[in-house]
């Protein structure tokens, strides 16, 4: 952030000499290109090639170091390289931060501010932007400043900032509907090959040589001489070559089927419909793979079981339309589990009975089986990914349940709960806990599952006030699974979050027993 006064607030990019030298670079690719189309005639090269790429680098360049953010009391205005827009205070409904490629380890999380507009549209500005952890400081003041001037001349539709992620409610799953589309495409392509593939493998084991004339579905068989084989690289082709290019002058084969060949070797090659479909000699035997009618079907039924994946997402994200954007969706997985089921049973039955899965009595109760088997997990798969509402603070601690011993009622079973504090404390330095421990002695933070305190860090039970309980947010980090609950709590002045399943969390408040506002 350049400026940042009581009433104004203007964001430029933070690294602008590398920015600039990309733009100089595209400079330099355009001469380049019309000095080619001047003096090189106006063919395209090599040079030519290079000087487009380095153009379309300055252009890109040249477009975000244009770029400009600027509030004050009216709105907010966007300069880019060739739009210009002003949108008042009133008409934004909230300003969030959208992250993306936080799922991917090996990319920097990258932060981004949108603004959601009470029409209903989301608008991405330019700046600011985060891309590693040193721009997180500057990222976060220009934030804050830009919501403060919201707060003072617009309508905010809530206090805290949403954080939008791809595993919340509010971002759309554009990409997983379109690979899932893609996959459902691929499946109907391949199903309706799957009867001429069948059809094509009884031909080709069933086919005789050739005796009296020359005829498609017949086998023709020369004999032939290998003069040399050439070893490709694993997973790359290898070719043999015949002597005096009969009856062709070379055939591809893997690795393997090339080095079990001589130079020398007297083989008979088999030609089925116009192709070499078999060299036999007397050490090996190649043979050319005529896709089944199996291998096909279980392709198809492949790409539609992989297209679950992705549209278990979207119906995920269409079930979850009513909850906040920030709010986290439950985890895939559970669908995940049946489709993986379901494929248990399935892909055997394609690759056996391709053509015919309800033509014997006992492929009829496999596929009834299986169904039966399908639709129980994918009803499982349903209910546990149902959103739960949170219980009210007072109800989280208040509630009477078997876990809730009677006063004075000592345990001696230590229980460990996952669960997981989500700020740094005393209790939890470094966020190393990851349960809690209940039981004999007091509640405390551990790094492991147990048995045994080993590593333990009693809880200040005295120093905690319960103030709500909620469901997982963008903002709470990826180390909270989308089932789990939040409970903010108060410790002596500071905030803190713990995170565990509905249940384990109910039950973990009702042995902090904090107090509650």
């Amino acid at each position: 952030m350049n400026d940042v006064r009581e009433r104004e607030v203007s964001c430029r990019p933070l690294r602008q000499r590398p920015l600039w030298f990309f733009v100089h670079l595209g400079v330099a690719g355009a001469c380049l290109v019309a000095v080619r189309v001047v003096y090189g005639g106006g063919f395209p090269d090599v040079w030519m090639g290079v000087g487009l790429l380095l153009a379309l680098v300055g252009v890109l360049a040249l477009s975000t170091v244009t770029g400009r953010v600027r509030a004050d009391a009216y709105g907010v205005h966007v300069r880019t390289l060739l739009r210009r827009r002003s949108v008042p205070w009133d008409d934004i409904a909230d300003l969030r931060i959208l992250l993306k490629h936080e799922n991917n380890p090996r990319s920097p999380e990258v932060r981004r501010v949108s603004m959601a507009l009470r029409e209903g549209r989301r608008t991405l500005l330019p700046l600011p932007q985060s891309r590693s952890s040193d721009d997180r400081a500057a990222f976060d003041a220009e934030l804050d400043a830009l919501r403060a001037l919201h707060a003072r001349y617009g309508n905010p539709g809530s206090s805290h900032v949403p954080v939008i992620s791809y595993r919340t409610a509010g971002r759309v799953p554009v990409g997983a509907l379109g690979l899932c589309v893609l996959l459902l495409v691929g499946a109907c392509v391949a199903a309706p090959a799957v009867p001429d593939a069948a059809s094509r493998t009884r031909a080709w084991q069933s086919a005789a040589p050739c005796t009296a004339e020359e005829r498609r579905e017949c086998l023709t068989i020369v004999p032939a001489v290998i003069e040399r084989t050439e070893i490709g690289r694993p997973k790359k082709k290898s070719w043999l070559y015949f002597t005096d290019g009969r009856p062709l002058e070379r055939l591809a084969v893997s690795q393997e089927d090339a080095q079990g060949f001589e130079p020398g070797d007297r083989v008979e090659v088999t030609f089925w419909h116009g192709g070499a479909r078999k060299v036999a000699g007397a050490h090996h035997v190649w043979r050319e793979h005529v896709p089944s009618g199996g291998e096909v079907a279980v392709l198809a039924a492949l790409l539609a079981l992989l297209a679950g994946f992705p549209g278990a997402r979207v119906l995920l994200h269409l079930r979850g339309r009513r909850l906040p954007d920030d709010e986290v969706l439950p985890s895939v997985l559970p669908f995940a589990g049946a489709l993986v089921g379901t494929a248990l049973w399935l892909l055997p039955l394609c690759y056996l009975h391709p053509t015919t899965p309800f033509g014997s009595p006992t492929s009829i109760t496999w596929a009834a089986v299986g169904s039966s088997a399908t639709l129980v997990m994918f009803v499982l798969a349903w209910r546990a990914t149902r959103v739960r509402t949170p219980r009210t603070a007072a109800e989280s601690v208040g509630e009477e349940g078997g876990a809730q011993t009677e006063e004075g009622e000592a345990r001696t079973e230590e229980v460990f709960v996952a669960a997981r504090f989500l700020e740094p404390t005393d209790y939890n330095p470094h966020l190393f806990g990851t349960h809690i421990v209940l039981g004999d002695g007091p509640p405390a933070v551990t790094p492991h599952p147990g048995p045994g305190r080993f590593a333990a860090k009693p809880i200040p039970v005295e120093r905690l006030v319960l103030k709500t309980v909620r469901r997982a947010r963008g903002g709470d980090g990826d180390v909270v699974p989308g089932s789990w609950h939040i409970a903010e709590l108060d410790d002596a002045g500071e905030p803190v979050r713990l995170g565990a399943a509905p249940d384990d969390l109910s039950r973990i408040l009702r042995e902090l027993r904090p107090a509650t506002v």
